[in-house]
């Protein structure tokens, strides 16, 4: 059975921090003070066994950064093959990315509706949303090795910016995509059959689920969780489920005929976080061959790409959502049932970190 230990959004199952037999199969140095090698305190790069079982990553034998390090050293490292090093740059370049894509959307896109218009509102949303995951993410990838409280603190932000995403890709979906579909159509459904249906709840719904995923993810980093990595990965499919309304409609009616940009990109999305969490839960590569990807090549590294993919199928559906919705649209987003619900759930989420760091037993284990 394998320690348990927990990489930002790493896959579940805890696969063992690499046993005896895996680390002599690699080739693993014994330990500094019995081989007479420098202390871990005077080396750059350190090896699993040189770093507290906090830090250690599955079936990761080396590449560890020297603990603690500074602020500058840490900044310093994503120019150095460190086993974090491409865990940062696949999701800063992304971050780039994106954040190049929603300034030509707002400010560039020719369109008559100013950024500030309330029209944009759920829009500004998601885009703050995508943008914080990728920045948290980084953020959290560069500096884990400040303190183990810092860790602990920049994971647990890690996990709640992946929360603010999810929601607020629900509440594009809520105004750009959902009024689109037949199941909200009055002509196609009836006003009973909808209020059963619960449409209306979408929002409350998205709301409590981000803030419940996040205390779990939280909690996982204790001992009272078997399995952390599985629980972490349940608990983000969940908010996935707010575009089930989508999936309906494929089922239903003619999707692909209606709204081919809609149905194609986002099955594909759906197909890239099938591939996501086939490496965030198996710990392929490394679990084959432990030390050979410990730089390049290793499945949280994958997983990033992966899911940068399937973010950027959702960006080119919620765009092309917006440009229907702006065609037609119904009655104007107010400020409180987007920017508003954001703000609420920043402040929710702000007193769970809160809760979770003046509590020890959170951040002293994993």
């Amino acid at each position: 059975d394998c320690q348990r230990i927990s990489p930002p959004r790493a896959g579940p199952g805890a696969p063992p921090p690499p046993t005896a037999a895996a680390a002599s199969g690699a080739n693993r140095h014994s330990h500094p003070a019995a081989s007479g090698d420098l202390p871990a305190s005077a080396k750059q790069l350190l090896r699993w066994d040189e770093v507290p079982d906090d830090f250690v990553e599955c079936f990761i034998l080396s590449g560890y950064r020297r603990l603690p390090c500074t602020a500058q050293e840490c900044l310093a490292s994503v120019l150095k093959p460190t086993n974090e090093t491409l865990n940062f740059w696949t999701h800063f370049i992304p971050l780039l990315l994106f954040l190049s894509k929603f300034c030509r959307l707002f400010f560039l896109s020719g369109r008559d509706v100013p950024f500030h218009h309330p029209w944009l509102l759920p829009l500004w949303c998601y885009a703050s949303g995508v943008l914080l995951t990728f920045a948290m993410s980084c953020t959290a990838h560069v500096f884990s090795c400040l303190s183990l409280r810092l860790r602990a603190a920049f994971f647990y932000l890690d996990y709640a910016s992946i929360s603010y995403y999810g929601f607020g890709s629900t509440v594009a979906y809520y105004y750009y995509l959902l009024p689109g579909l037949s199941l909200l159509d009055a002509r196609v459904m009836t006003p009973y059959v909808q209020q059963r249906l619960g449409w209306h709840l979408v929002l409350p719904v998205a709301f409590v689920l981000a803030v419940a995923c996040t205390v779990a993810c939280c909690k996982s980093r204790t001992d009272w969780c078997a399995y952390p990595f599985a629980l972490r990965t349940f608990v983000f499919i969940m908010p996935l489920s707010m575009a089930c309304p989508i999936m309906l409609e494929s089922w239903l009616f003619d999707l692909r005929g209606e709204n081919p940009t809609l149905f194609v990109h986002f099955y594909r999305r759906y197909f890239w976080l099938v591939v996501a969490a086939f490496f965030n839960v198996s710990k392929i590569p490394e679990r084959i061959q432990p030390g050979l990807f410990d730089i390049i090549g290793h499945s949280h590294q994958l997983f990033h790409i992966f899911t940068f993919l399937s973010i950027y199928d959702q960006v080119y559906y919620v765009e092309e959502g917006l440009r229907q919705f702006l065609q037609a649209p119904p009655a104007a987003p107010t400020f409180s049932g987007t920017v508003g619900y954001m703000l609420l759930l920043v402040v929710c989420l702000g007193l769970v970190i809160r809760k979770f760091l003046n509590n020890p037993e959170f951040y002293s284990k994993k």
